[in-house]
């Protein structure tokens, strides 16, 4: 056993919810932070016990649609659970949520991993972060599926002009003493994208050629689901038609959101009328679309938002305003 396993509790290897980011407009200049390049992809936690189970972040199984990764895995010592991230890789050696949506086999899915939370049955997230990478950098795995993430220790400007030089989603920082803190957003974790984008939560949808026009979406602030925009581009047919297909059997006569009618149309032609509200089908606010965006507008709306893919891993409670 390594030498920093002894003394933590013994706690068999078993699913753990993720720690998450909290979003931020500007990175601190903080010498306590290690840096990360954000990859936009599923959020998975591996677990290993006599067999192997990979979990989506609200603990859902992905060992069927990512069967490929469980078996790569199998290099993992007995009672360990990591976290990371599914991510696909395009052609250029980049994350491309939109591909990892619609692959069709294996080749480019990869599995990065960035936390170790259990280790031979042992807790390991009442460890600082440094240490828990520490014995993670000691996992070996065979399989070129499975990545263990670097961090990188760099002044934020200097890392922001390079992820944008990369054509880059953004970065992720992380207190070096930071305790895995499960389902919580702390501060300790922090996010900064350089594109405006985050998931929100469909509530109902226009109808229109292959089924829908337009999907309306919003968060939650507290208990009530707020309004931000009505979204049409970003799909091709086929998405149309399966997005739409996805959404019928959630019909209801109730619209979710708190804060429509509107009054009056707004600048950008985002506000929703009771007279526009007519035209809308309302859903269940079960489903969570990626959404990019320009700017929010001075009216909590979204402007020239555009549809990336369905978030099949997230929890649509929690799906919170992350920026301004």
């Amino acid at each position: 056993m390594p030498p920093k396993l002894t003394g933590l509790p013994e706690k068999p290897a078993a699913f753990v919810e993720p720690m998450e980011c909290l979003a931020i407009s500007k990175l601190p200049n903080a010498d306590n932070f290690v840096w990360e390049i954000k990859i936009d992809g599923y959020r998975a936690i591996a677990v290993k016990t006599d067999h192997v189970n990979l979990y989506s972040r609200t603990r859902n199984s992905f060992n069927s649609k990512f069967s490929y990764i469980v078996e790569a895995l199998w290099d993992m010592p007995q009672g360990t659970v990591l976290d990371g991230e599914i991510v696909a890789i395009d052609d250029e050696g980049k994350p491309n949520f939109n591909l990892l949506q619609n692959f069709r086999t294996g080749g480019h899915i990869q599995y990065y991993v960035f936390d170790l939370l259990c280790l031979d049955n042992r807790d390991t997230t009442r460890l600082p972060l440094i240490e828990r990478r520490q014995l993670l950098k000691e996992l070996t795995f065979k399989d070129n599926r499975i990545t263990i993430l670097d961090y990188l220790e760099a002044e934020p400007a200097e890392l922001v002009r390079a992820v944008r030089e990369q054509g880059l989603e953004g970065v992720v920082g992380k207190r070096k003493d930071s305790l895995y803190e499960p389902g919580k957003r702390s501060g300790a974790w922090i996010k900064y994208r350089l594109n405006c984008g985050q998931e929100f939560v469909i509530g109902g949808y226009t109808p229109g050629l292959h089924g829908l026009d337009a999907i309306i979406v919003g968060y939650y602030r507290g208990k009530e689901l707020v309004y931000v925009a009505r979204t049409r581009n970003g799909f091709v047919p086929a998405s149309r038609r399966q997005l739409s297909e996805k959404l019928k059997p959630l019909a209801t006569p109730d619209c979710p959101f708190a804060n429509l009618p509107e009054k009056k149309q707004s600048q950008w032609g985002q506000s929703l009328t009771a007279d526009e509200m007519k035209k809308c089908v309302w859903v269940k606010p079960t489903l969570v679309a990626q959404i990019q965006f320009l700017e929010w507008t001075d009216a909590d709306h979204l402007r020239h938002s555009k549809f990336v893919g369905l978030r099949a891993d997230k929890d649509a409670r929690k799906v919170v305003k992350e920026s301004a």
